[in-house]
């Protein structure tokens, strides 16, 4: 009995053994496949595997990225989710924001911020997740940016790909599509996604409602048996860049794991065919160079690539093109365009503005379309285009024509004819492409907390120049719309009430709202007893105006507080005070005194030049080192700080 219970026991154990065994060995085999971007022949060997109750962390990284980078996101979402529930500790930080992304394609956006708001806590520095921080109100600013196009769908879509949309300039639309694979007439299929190879055709633009005639291939030899895509087309129409896997003059390259990477290409029209097609000198067999886009001038040319200096998965750079043909250098286009994740897609308008797909910027999910206007030599910060161009699927390869407003872009969103279709649009409304924010706060009493409705607000510059005013609304309420990246001031005032100020910089989130809590202190000069000797700047309450050693001039710090004594004369036009001014004890006597008459009247000149205060209500003198508050006089050894107390200025009060 014992004897039949051993064997029965190590059958078991060998059939284990070798289930196991089994299993890893077709996991060996569909790692392989996934290393070379097989993902749709390894994913078909992980699914199997975890149909038969197989769990690691490492099997749902696999099956989540193998329809993650398929754009197949709300696949991927299902294996993300056991990722990170039950392996948070074995997953790097990337998985977090895949997982949020997957999460957006589903609509599940609140879950989506969560998973950011870990993938922030992990990294921190990521500028992904800092612009996550930043914007955390970005559906409120797409839902305002969004409603200017109108989408229309397209019949030469086919069910296979069909993206990269382009105006050759010769009345034709020339786009990138796999549909070699209709009619039976299948071209290689492509291991990553199972899809036939992409070609490049080209449909005729008919009369003034642009209808598109049926597809055709284009002609000459820049079709070949792999990958061509993603045109840009010079002014004249005869020359044209584009993207193909890396194969020239009829031999195919990889990298050194392999790999067959994009290339960017050169052709010439000859008549009605394409010929002298050359690869670009920029290129290289170890990263992807794609995607071209040449600026209006033709001067420049924008691609996608993965290149050793470049910041996420693909970042946008730009290349001198010279009069000769040849090329400068290329040039990451910087930290304002790229992220740690894909830039990629970019098309460069007649006015200059740089459209591109992303998923580093904040968005609904997947890809989306931002925009970038021109900006001193740069590009300013890249605005989400809103919806409907933008879904919480992928959204790319965007074009417009910005005369007759028509444009393309392609999306692999529910409701398409096949794996990626194109759309035309219509633009109705410009879009926001300034920074603009919107700052709004409550007036409260420094004390009670008591709202104080009808109080003046103004907004000043960093110079303390006014440039708006508001009333405080029933609720204590006020509201400013403000540029971005900007330092401004915020003064309130309300009878019976210290004028009171608080400095605002604002950053460069597309934030809708700020909120900017304001509060007034009670006190000030009503209400109280105030004679002649007094100092003013003990009544407000101020900090000590100090200046720098052996410096006259008004530190930064200074001008708040100078802003408030400004405010206090225009409040009360029968005040009239004294500035005087101290030095500490530090250089000679007389140079002493003559520094501290250049602070008094440093100080005054600042009063009445900007603050418009009549120069008969401020008289002033210098007192060198005679008026020491502490004991540090000549001789004695003080240190810094201690001698700054004594550069101070004074405010009083002799009407």
């Amino acid at each position: 009995m014992k004897l039949k219970k051993y064997i029965i026991s190590m059958s078991i154990s060998l059939v284990v053994s070798y289930t196991a065994l089994a299993q890893e060995k077709r996991l060996e085999k569909a790692n392989e496949s996934f290393d070379q971007y097989a993902f749709v022949d390894a994913r078909k060997i992980y699914l199997d595997v975890a149909r038969n109750g197989y769990a690691s962390a490492d099997l749902y990284k696999k099956l989540g990225d193998s329809y993650y980078f398929n754009a197949e996101l709300e696949e991927s979402v299902k294996w993300y989710e056991e990722l990170v529930n039950g392996y948070s500790d074995q997953i790097d930080p990337e998985y977090l924001f895949r997982y949020s992304q997957s999460l957006k394609s589903v609509e599940r956006y609140d879950d989506a911020d969560k998973a950011m708001e870990q993938f922030n806590n992990v990294t921190g520095t990521d500028q992904r997740a800092e612009y996550f921080v930043s914007t955390r109100d970005y559906l409120k600013f797409i839902e305002m940016q969004s409603g200017r196009y109108k989408l229309k769908k397209l019949y030469i879509n086919s069910r296979f790909s069909d993206y990269a949309p382009s105006f050759n300039n010769q009345g034709q639309l020339v786009f990138a599509s796999s549909r070699g694979g209709e009619n039976g007439m299948i071209k290689t299929l492509h291991e990553w996604n199972e899809m036939p190879f992409l070609d490049l055709y080209a449909s005729d633009l008919i009369g003034d409602r642009k209808i598109l005639t049926t597809p055709e291939k284009i002609k000459g030899k820049i079709n070949t048996r792999f990958h061509e895509s993603s045109t840009s087309f010079s002014k004249d129409g005869t020359t044209v860049y584009f993207t193909r896997n890396n194969y020239t003059k009829k031999k195919l390259g990889s990298n050194s794991k392999g790999t067959i990477l994009l290339k960017l290409y050169r052709a010439k029209l000859e008549g009605e065919k394409w010929v002298d097609i050359e690869e670009l000198p920029f290129n290289s067999d170890e990263y992807s160079v794609a995607h071209p886009a040449l600026s209006a001038d033709e001067k420049k040319l924008y691609f996608a690539s993965d290149m050793p200096d470049s910041k996420g998965l693909s970042d946008l750079y730009v290349i001198d093109i010279n009069e000769d043909g040849t090329f400068g250098v290329p040039k990451n286009l910087g930290n304002k365009i790229n992220t740690e994740g894909r830039e990629t897609f970019p098309y460069v308008s007649d006015s200059g503005q740089l459209y591109f797909a992303s998923d580093g910027h904040v968005g609904l999910g997947g890809l989306d379309i931002f925009v970038a206007v021109p900006e001193n030599r740069g590009f300013s910060i890249p605005y989400n285009v809103g919806k409907p161009i933008n879904s919480s699927e992928d959204d790319f390869t965007f074009v417009l024509n910005e005369e007759t407003k028509i444009g393309y872009f392609s999306s692999n969103r529910h409701g398409g004819k096949g794996n990626d279709d194109i759309y035309r649009f219509r633009q109705t409304k410009e879009l926001i492409t300034s920074c603009t924010q919107y700052v709004n706060g409550v007036l409260t009493d420094a004390n009670t907390r008591e709202i104080l409705p009808e109080s003046d607000v103004l907004l000043l510059d960093s110079n303390n120049n006014e440039l708006s005013r508001t009333v405080t609304d029933s609720k204590g309420n006020y509201k400013f719309e403000v540029a971005c990246e900007t330092s401004y001031i915020v003064r309130g005032s309300k009878s019976g009430y210290s004028p009171t100020e608080a400095p605002l910089i604002t950053n460069v989130a597309l934030e809708y709202t700020h909120q900017l809590p304001l509060q007034l202190g009670k006190g000030g000069l009503s209400g109280q007893e105030v004679r002649p000797g007094d100092d003013l700047a003990r009544i407000l309450k101020l900090q000590i105006i100090y200046f720098d050693l052996d410096k006259s001039f008004i530190r930064s710090d200074a001008e708040v507080e100078l802003q408030k004594i400004i405010a206090t004369l225009k409040q009360y036009p029968k005040l009239k005070i004294d500035v005087r001014s101290h030095t500490d004890s530090r250089a000679t006597d007389d140079y002493n005194m003559y520094l501290s008459e250049r602070r008094a009247r440093s100080t005054i000149k600042y009063i009445t030049e900007k603050g418009g205060i009549d120069a008969s209500r401020i008289s002033g003198r210098g007192y060198g080192e005679t008026s020491l508050i502490n004991s540090c006089a000549n001789g004695i050894d003080c240190n810094e700080k201690q001698h700054q107390v004594n550069r101070r200025s004074e405010f009083i009060i002799i009407q």
